[in-house]
């Protein structure tokens, strides 16, 4: 085999994925070298050893999740590339993988011809392209140019219709379409089905008009887009929708306190179900500190032989930081109160949407 094959490595904590991903990939033996492992650590331990081109990593694995072995490779190994698998295809945990640097995730279960058309992409290599957006959604297109860090302009055309979007060092400041500018008009592109695209690097925006991150323009974007079409969703679809109106209605009624500074609730894993703050926390931060002290609080609770834990708090000079587990679930209500004058208020009134919380899941 030629040692100048990229290599690309698979991490998943079941080994009968990993041993059919091989399995199946054998094919693929003269475009790259395929390597498996079963955990984040033997993964972290072949990126020390050997130059790796591509990373493909469960989201869900003990020890080392996919998110936090995702931000130690961005760390140090920048120039590898990784896509997530999971199979809790959640916006939520979408936005956190895109956040910490993902380029694309693929949700279980899955088509393998699907995972060989990403890595084939993935470790091509290439200098520029063209093409038509009936194969490539304008959504990955915009994560490439964001991911990749890009100072470009993307030039899309449907019909009649003519459109541009602006990067500048991977941020999205402006888009045009027709007459229409900002946040509307690539609102409007995404809504395209087709028509052609082409790329111009280093062409720069003559006007900032989006200061959003690229993540929330493309979650806004497809909701629209979902919204535009109900028939299209299913009935598990549909009800997904509904309860998650619902929690974030319970959600935003609970941030109104001006005392709350933050409110999410986490699934047993660490990762957030849906969340609502003020502008001073964004939930990419917040993440990784919560999913590593819910983590904390379990090994705790098995190294004493407790059952497992119901409730904790800190408390700091200025608030608290209270975590919950919702009544009957494994979920874990999470809030942060900062300047609080009165905490037994605050826990009351937590404990009332607590159990809107559980009777609506």
């Amino acid at each position: 085999m030629s040692e100048d094959l990229k290599r690309v490595l698979v991490v998943d904590d079941e080994d009968d994925l990993t041993w059919s991903i091989s399995k199946h990939l054998a094919k693929d033996k003269d475009k790259y070298k395929l390597i498996c492992v079963n955990s984040g650590k033997k993964a972290l331990e072949v990126l020390s050893q050997l130059p790796v081109e591509l990373v493909i990593s469960d989201i869900r694995m003990p020890e080392i999740s996919g998110l936090d072995l995702l931000v130690k490779i961005k760390d140090f190994y920048p120039s590898t590339k990784v896509i997530i698998m999971t199979a809790y295809g959640s916006s939520e945990v979408h936005e956190e993988a895109n956040a910490r640097g993902c380029l694309k995730y693929i949700e279980k279960p899955f088509e393998i011809n699907e995972l060989r058309q990403l890595i084939l992409e993935a470790i091509e290599e290439r200098r520029g392209f063209k093409g038509t957006i009936t194969d490539f959604h304008l959504s990955d297109l915009i994560q490439m140019n964001c991911l990749g860090r890009m100072t470009s302009c993307l030039y899309v055309d449907r019909d009649e219709n003519e459109g541009r979007i602006y990067f500048a060092e991977g941020n999205l400041v402006h888009a045009q379409c027709n007459d229409i500018e900002g946040e509307e008009a690539l609102y409007e592109m995404l809504t395209w089905e087709g028509g052609g695209f082409s790329t111009k690097r280093g062409e720069e925006a003559p006007k900032e008009t989006i200061i959003k991150g690229w993540q929330s323009l493309l979650l806004e974007g497809m909701r629209r887009v979902d919204e535009a079409k109900p028939g299209n969703k299913t009935e598990i679809e549909a009800r997904k929708d509904s309860l998650m109106n619902k929690i974030n209605a319970i959600l935003d009624s609970f941030s109104a306190l001006k005392e709350i500074a933050f409110v999410t609730i986490f699934d047993p894993e660490g990762f957030p179900v849906a969340s609502k703050m003020s502008e001073k926390y964004s939930i990419g931060e917040i993440t990784p500190v919560i999913s590593n002290l819910i983590r904390q609080i379990e090994q705790v609770s098995q190294d004493m032989k407790l059952t497992p834990t119901k409730e904790i708090n800190i408390e700091f000079e200025s608030g608290f930081l209270n975590l919950i587990q919702i009544h009957n679930k494994r979920e874990f209500l999470v809030y942060l109160v900062e300047q609080a004058k009165n905490q037994g208020v605050i826990r009351l009134q937590a404990k009332k949407y607590l159990r809107q919380i559980a009777q609506t899941l």
